[in-house]
């Protein structure tokens, strides 16, 4: 009988989940919404793997149950958290728990010494050392940091948007975006503005959204939009030149394999941006998260 390996890749926005064949072929696919125990507490956080692993094997066998010899989670938030939640899946393999940077490490390095740059909702850096050790630096959350990131860029645009409003600022294009994406309409103030994000339940996620509207701005070259873009993403630059300075203080820094992951670092105004201030050799990663999944699952 033939063994079967899940991998899952947990987020703060969702948790996708695959299930693969010797052959490393995928047999079935689940998306659930996201698990990360810090943003949704941590009983809704197993309670939302419980249902994926069990939706998984339903969509891949039905009633059937077929043996599953390994199972690796890459999971954001706490990682006791993860590895104590782990010894409570029975009948899933060899359960093995690690951040949810790694997936992306692969994709961006074969495998091999390196690092890779990561912007979503959070970001964070990730690096394999030159003798093999994974490190994970930064993503600290979106109430503490994580330069790059869609939450901080939501956040200045909001920020310099209010300051447009109160006629502190030049005004821009921001106000007018930020306006548009509170649909408060167009006579609202600063005032109505600010109530309006911090009573929004979700309040980082809906901040994080408008990333994309801050993004297209900058491209269309509206001068603010490019300054505020330019100084979030070049400090999570900074922090990943120093993470690699640090690992790799023999090697040249455009000789490292240094990847851009996420939708926000490989948008092509942040990645000429970067590149244009880095000695790193910055490349786009190709291919997403749980393709990474499955290349960890093969190479375990």
């Amino acid at each position: 009988m033939p063994g079967y390996k899940i991998g899952v890749d947990g987020g703060g926005s969702k948790t996708e989940c695959i299930l693969i064949d010797a052959a490393g072929n995928i047999r079935a696919r689940h998306l659930a919404p996201g698990c990360n125990p810090n943003v949704v507490g941590p009983e809704q956080a197993r309670h939302i793997i419980a249902d994926a692993l069990a939706s998984l094997l339903q969509i891949a066998f039905g009633d059937d149950r077929e043996t599953i010899t390994a199972t690796h989670l890459y999971m954001a938030g706490n990682r006791t958290f993860w590895r104590d939640s782990s010894l409570q899946l029975a009948g899933f393999g060899q359960v093995i728990t690690a951040d949810d940077s790694l997936p992306v490490l692969e994709l961006a390095t074969n495998g091999q010494p390196g690092l890779v740059l990561h912007a979503g909702t959070g970001s964070f850096v990730a690096a394999r050392a030159p003798d093999g050790s994974v490190h994970y630096a930064g993503g600290v959350g979106w109430r503490f940091g994580d330069p790059g990131s869609g939450y901080d860029l939501g956040r200045r645009a909001i920020g310099r948007a209010l300051l447009e409003l109160q006629g502190w600022a030049h005004p821009s294009r921001l106000g007018s975006t930020v306006r548009d994406h509170t649909q408060l309409g167009d006579t609202a103030d600063s005032g109505a503005v600010t109530r309006h994000f911090y009573q929004h339940p979700e309040a980082n996620r809906h901040i994080a959204a408008l990333a994309p509207a801050l993004l297209q701005l900058a491209q269309e070259g509206d001068p603010s939009a490019r300054e505020l873009v330019s100084e979030s993403t070049g400090e999570l630059l900074a922090f990943a030149t120093r993470v690699a300075t640090t690992l790799f203080p023999e090697t040249p820094l455009n000789t490292l394999p240094a990847g851009l992951s996420g939708p926000i670092l490989t948008h092509r105004v942040v990645m000429e941006a970067l590149r244009s201030g880095s000695s790193l050799s910055l490349q786009p990663v190709q291919g997403t998260p749980i393709e990474g999944v499955r290349r960890l699952l093969l190479r375990a």
